[in-house]
């Protein structure tokens, strides 16, 4: 009787476990994808500034 609860915990342990890896997985996914998008809207603010600096009038 032990054996089975202690296989129904290591189970149930392995299967939490299992599921939080891919939700951080998806935190860590959507945080690269809008970490890009700041990067690369960041650029395009500087470009557009510095056209306009040095730009014909």
């Amino acid at each position: 009787m032990q054996n089975k609860i202690i296989r129904v915990l290591l189970l149930l342990t392995v299967v939490v476990s299992l599921t939080g890896c891919s939700v951080i997985e998806g935190i860590f996914k959507a945080g690269m994808g809008v970490g890009i998008f700041i990067v690369i809207a960041v650029i395009a603010i500087i470009l557009f500034v510095v056209s306009k600096l040095f730009g014909k009038k």
